[in-house]
C-alpha cells in the first residue's frame, strides 16, 4: 500500500518520490523524477513537472502548474491559479529546455491566488505575496509584496499578520505574541534563550 493518497483520476508518472501523508486530488498530474515531502496537499488540476522539489507540508491549491526548475521548501502555500514560469524569454519555435531558470520559494512563504512568479528569483522565508501580484525580483524574508510589478508594502509575521515596528525596530505578532526585530532592512524573529 502506498504511503500517500492519490485520487483515481490523478496521474502519477514513474520514478516519483512522494512522502507519507501526502494527498493528490482530482485530475492532477505528477511527472517523473519529482520529489514531494510528507503531508503535502495537491488540489484539483495541479501539474508537477519533472524534477520539481516540494518540501514537507506544502499546500498547492487548485489549478497550479509547478514547472521544472522550481523548488518549494517546507510549509510553502501556493494559492489557487498562481503561476510559475521557467523561461525568461519563451518562444514557441525556439527550444530552450536547457535554459530553465531556477526559482526558490523558501520555508513558510505564501503566494496568493492568481499571482505570477517570473523565473530566476528567490522568495524569502515567510514572505507573503498578495493575490494577483507579478513578482519579477527577489523578495526578502518576512516581506509583504503586492501589485504589478510587485512592490514591498510592509513586513509580515510567521502567522501572517502585519508587523508594525516601533522606533527601536521591534514588533509583536498579534496572534503568536512572538517578537520580531527590524535592522538594516532585514527582519528576524527574536528567539528567547
Amino acid at each position: 500500500m502506498k504511503p500517500y493518497f492519490a485520487h483515481e483520476t490523478a496521474v502519477i508518472d514513474p520514478d516519483c518520490n512522494i512522502g507519507s501523508g501526502t494527498n493528490i486530488w482530482h485530475f492532477s498530474h505528477v511527472m517523473s523524477n519529482c520529489v514531494m515531502g510528507k503531508n503535502c496537499n495537491l488540489g484539483q488540476n495541479v501539474v508537477i513537472s519533472p524534477e520539481v522539489i516540494l518540501g514537507n507540508n506544502v499546500k498547492v491549491q487548485n489549478n497550479v502548474s509547478i514547472y521544472t526548475g522550481v523548488i518549494c521548501e517546507d510549509d510553502v502555500f501556493l494559492g489557487p491559479s498562481m503561476v510559475f514560469t521557467n523561461i525568461i524569454n519563451p518562444r514557441s519555435a525556439i527550444k530552450r529546455k536547457d535554459q530553465y531558470s531556477k526559482t526558490l520559494v523558501k520555508r513558510g512563504a505564501s503566494i496568493g491566488a492568481n499571482a505570477t512568479i517570473v523565473c530566476g528569483i528567490t522568495i524569502g522565508e515567510y514572505a507573503f505575496i498578495g493575490a494577483g501580484a507579478v513578482v519579477v525580483k527577489d523578495v526578502l524574508p518576512y516581506a509583504l509584496v503586492v501589485g504589478n510589478p510587485s512592490k514591498q508594502i510592509g513586513w509580515i509575521s510567521e502567522y501572517g499578520h502585519s508587523l508594525n515596528f516601533n522606533e527601536l525596530g521591534h514588533a509583536i505578532c498579534a496572534e503568536s505574541k512572538e517578537e520580531y526585530e527590524l535592522k538594516d532592512n532585514k527582519v528576524e524573529k527574536v528567539v528567547s534563550t
